[in-house]
């Protein structure tokens, strides 16, 4: 058990037999009245974001979650496959599971898997990727005064709002928390 006192960014708790990790949480003191911890919960499988309201010093049941860094290989279906990198053991995941990250990883990248009884609840890409855009309008010449976005595609497929400096077959660095461009790599 864990006091929701203790919340913090990433925690995965158990309500009501289903699973979820803590995305936002705040400890409210009001002048009269009890404290209170009001949290955004996101569903593991589902993926839908719930608000929940918590008692001060409420137990919730935590889970212990096994975490492995695996590389992400090839794609069979609807799933994907990984492979343990010490032991190489491969793992199976479907698309659905891995949810956003999916936008954000190749093959051959190294990612974060989470695990909970067996089974694969949340793969975690790197903080930030390097990918190759692969389409991008021109930008407009002499338009570099404001700051005007773009949107081009990186090599996964995803949609990322740039600079208009950014051309095709550049490399480009991406917050794969936020999907947002933060800079141009050299080659």
């Amino acid at each position: 058990m864990i006091s929701v006192n203790d919340f913090k960014r990433g925690v995965v708790i158990k309500l009501d037999g289903e699973l979820y990790t803590v995305i936002e949480y705040q400890h409210v003191k009001p002048a009269r009245g009890a404290a209170f911890v009001r949290s955004k919960v996101k569903h593991l499988k589902k993926g839908s974001v719930v608000e929940k309201t918590f008692r001060g010093g409420e137990k919730v049941e935590d889970v212990k979650i096994i975490k492995r860094q695996m590389q992400y290989l090839y794609e069979e279906g609807d799933e994907l496959v990984f492979m343990d990198t010490e032991s190489y053991e491969q793992e199976s995941i479907p698309k659905k599971a891995i949810g956003e990250a999916l936008k954000f990883i190749k093959e051959q990248d190294m990612v974060d898997i989470a695990m909970y009884e067996g089974e694969a609840i949340t793969v975690e890409p790197p903080q930030s990727v390097v990918l190759k855009v692969i389409y991008a309008e021109p930008g407009l010449k002499g338009d570099t005064a404001t700051n005007v976005l773009k949107p081009v595609k990186v090599e996964t497929g995803a949609e990322v709002r740039v600079p208009l400096f950014i051309n095709e077959g550049d490399m480009i660095k991406i917050n794969t928390e936020t999907g947002e461009y933060q800079e141009r790599v050299k080659q």
